[in-house]
């Protein structure tokens, strides 16, 4: 990263922040402004000390009036400066909670336009870094850069001033370790800046590190795993420590060396040393030393703040472009005005669908049937076939990459999101459940609904009892007053498609991570809410769809085979081979009549 290495100038904002920053920079201009000029102001009463030593030590006769006029005028100026930073202040920080505010509506706005999948191929310590983390890194920015900046360059441009119309020459010697200063923060900050893309990578690992670690403390407590389960954590930890000796090594030696050359006492012995020599040789008054003795080591502080903010400027530039890319991340693409169209009835065909990564990597290919109203289809297959990809495009998680996917004779693509989720619901392996009251959950598509609707949905769902144990009942908010196992919360995501109401359901593994008691009441619930619906399962117990009115055999992004449970046991190929290895005992099985 560039940086002004200018002592009246503050660093050059870099390109990725001035985007974020770009609808409040009017506010931080003023906050600057105000900021430079309240520093300026709070330093005239050195200029009256110096004034009021050379009147009470000089041998001019001055009268009471004069003196009063140099006092009131300092303690005016002191006043006034001080008011205008207060100004500042106050701006720089309604400017940053407006930008804040701003900042995560718009990535919440966008990230609920983005397609569903996008989030299966992230980390969440990904986005909350960019939501959490880089928006604070970018308060410090925003509250305190800019002024601080102003009052830096405000102190430094006032100062110089006041000491070339001083005596030019004597300003000229007394700034010269200044020049030596910048030499070294530059040498020091592109050392340091030629390392700060690895040191941010470094800090993203430790978030999703910890992400994990926490995440998996369930299986490392099952299989006492404890030594292995933060071995991921602790490379993180080690790989950052690497970095950030890597990130600080050469700035050591150089900052050392450049803060030696601007410490109050060095930059006042260069005064005293040269206004020595320039007394003793007749150019200056002894008198005339005060005013570098005591303006020119206050240059010091603005310089180091400089620096300072310079840092925290290199930090914010890498949180802005974690932000930026979040708010440029692909929508989903929604249907114009003249495109939208609803859907007439539940069928669903999938023509010739195909999705493949951008990697090149194919996952479906050629995958056609049909789901007829009112009917159950079940997709199996060995893991890795295809088959919850395949569920993911028909809930438009993403769009196939070829043929298409239609709802009543509609393309997906043509249906706007919130028309689509009232014709589809899901209930997913992954629960998904936010932070808010259990109430607020079951009827998060749908907040219009009463609490007897809501009450209702989660008797269908087996989940009503629990919830009115719950301290508060339906107002327990999720991970506060309301801890409920995998297989509950399942059922409060069971309700919440309940309430729904949807025509088209699909399942995946909706009790793969439950236990035996929570299993029984997922699947008594699953069975009342699918009856009469358009049913789509993916499953991996044969045994659980074997009544089906259609199997969808998937293997390697293929539709392998396609039928009832009858049927493909008779072909003797992949799914009787499946139904085998679950040690079922097939003779039996080919009796009991298909749905």
């Amino acid at each position: 990263m560039e940086t002004n290495d200018t002592a009246c100038a503050a660093p050059k904002v870099p390109g990725p922040i001035s985007q974020v920053l770009r609808p409040i920079r009017g506010q931080l201009a003023v906050a600057a402004t105000l900021a430079a000029g309240g520093a300026m102001l709070a330093l005239v009463p050195l200029a009256g000390i110096a004034q009021l030593a050379r009147i009470v030590l000089g041998d001019v006769a001055v009268s009471a009036s004069e003196v009063w006029w140099v006092v009131t005028i300092s303690v005016a100026s002191l006043f006034v400066g001080m008011a205008l930073l207060a100004c500042a202040e106050m701006l720089a920080h309604l400017a940053d909670n407006r930008l804040t505010h701003h900042l995560r509506l718009a990535i919440t706005q966008r990230l609920s336009q983005v397609p569903l999948g996008w989030f299966t191929s992230r980390a969440s310590g990904e986005v909350k870094q960019a939501m959490q983390d880089d928006i604070n890194t970018l308060h410090s920015l925003t509250a305190h850069f800019f002024t601080t900046a102003g009052r830096a360059v405000g102190a430094i441009l006032i100062s110089v001033i006041y000491l070339f119309a001083m005596d030019y020459s004597m300003a000229i010697v007394s700034i010269l370790p200044f020049p030596a200063y910048f030499l070294f923060f530059a040498r020091a900050m592109k050392a340091s800046g030629a390392n700060m893309d690895e040191f941010v990578t470094a800090m993203g690992r430790i978030d999703n590190a910890v992400v994990e670690f926490t995440h998996g403390i369930p299986v490392v407590k099952s299989f006492g795993a404890s030594g292995q389960a933060h071995r991921g954590y602790r490379e993180a930890i080690d790989a950052f420590a690497q970095t950030f000796i890597g990130f600080t090594r050469p700035l050591v030696a150089s900052m050392a060396n450049a803060n030696a050359m601007i410490a109050p006492v060095a930059v006042l012995g260069v005064v005293l040393i040269c206004g020595t020599l320039f007394v003793s040789q007749g150019w200056i008054a002894p008198l005339d030393v005060l005013p570098f003795a005591l303006v020119t080591p206050g240059l010091c502080a603005p310089l180091l703040l400089l620096h300072y903010i310079t840092h925290d400027l290199n930090q914010a530039t890498g949180a802005a472009q974690r932000v930026q890319q979040l708010l440029q991340t692909p929508v989903l693409e929604q249907p114009t005005a003249a495109q939208r169209q609803v859907p007439a009835g539940s069928e669903i065909r999938l023509e010739q669908v195909g999705y493949g990564y951008a990697s090149g990597h194919k996952v479906l290919s050629g995958i056609s049937f049909t789901l007829e109203p009112g009917t159950t289809t079940a997709i199996v297959g060995p893991s890795g076939a295809g088959k919850s990809t395949l569920a993911r495009l028909l809930l438009r998680f993403f769009d196939p990459s070829e043929g298409r996917i239609t709802l009543g004779g509609v393309d997906l693509r043509h249906i706007e999101s919130t028309n689509l989720y009232q014709h589809l619901g899901f209930v997913l392996q992954e629960v998904r459940l936010i932070h808010a009251s259990v109430r607020d959950n079951i009827a998060l598509g749908r907040p219009s609904a009463s609490q007897q609707e809501i009450e209702d949905a989660a008797r269908m769902a087996n989940i009503h009892q629990r919830i009115v144990r719950l301290p508060r009942g339906y107002d327990s908010v999720i991970g506060e007053d309301a801890q409920l196992s995998g297989g509950e919360q399942q059922r409060v995501s069971i309700a919440r498609a309940v309430l729904l109401d949807p025509p088209v359901l699909v399942l995946d593994e909706a009790t793969a991570a439950a236990d035996a008691e929570n299993e029984v009441a997922i699947q008594d619930a699953l069975s009342r809410f699918a009856a009469g619906r358009t049913l789509l399962v993916i499953a991996h117990r044969l045994d659980s769809v074997m009544y089906a009115d259609q199997i969808i055999v998937l293997e390697n992004g293929q539709v392998q085979e396609q039928g009832n449970h009858a049927t493909l046991l008779a072909r003797g190929g992949t799914y009787a081979r499946l139904w085998a290895l679950g040690g079922h005992d097939q003779a039996k099985e080919q009796a009991v009549p298909s749905c």
